[in-house]
């Protein structure tokens, strides 16, 4: 399953992912890791989550981001779970998003091979996302 958290910068995306992030590795069976691209994330994560940080190893874009996590999840079948905070700032934001559309496509897959579930927050206004993304959102 992939699932995003919409919103504008400072609606609380990133607390809320801590929060769930915080729930799974409770209740996970397996392994839960948490994606950011700059460790700001640290302080708040239980520390039986796993952090990683883009920025270490100049992941940029959504081709290369995708191969991380297919490189994650491959390497370590027990994760369950999967959060990326700030992925527009990772993958990078295109005129349409139509390259975000096309990755969570990809991650949608990757989901299902890896039975992994991936939640990434979006900081944009749900009315700027093409239906593509959309369907990956979350009903309010």
């Amino acid at each position: 399953m992939v699932k995003l958290i919409l919103g504008s910068k400072g609606q609380g995306k990133t607390k809320l992912l801590i929060a769930r992030a915080n729930a799974a590795a409770e209740t996970s069976d397996g392994n839960v890791v948490c994606v950011d691209k700059y460790g700001k994330l640290e302080l708040n994560v239980n520390n039986a989550v796993r952090l990683v940080q883009t920025d270490e190893y100049n992941i940029m874009g959504y081709e290369e981001l995708y191969g991380f996590l297919t490189g994650i999840c491959a390497g370590n079948y027990d994760i369950t779970d999967v959060f990326v905070d700030a992925t527009l700032r990772i993958g990078g934001r295109d005129l349409d998003l139509s390259e975000l559309a096309t990755f969570l496509g990809r991650m949608e897959k990757l989901s299902k091979i890896s039975e992994t579930n991936f939640v990434f927050t979006i900081s944009e206004n749900k009315d700027n996302l093409p239906e593509a993304v959309l369907a990956f959102s979350e009903a309010e």
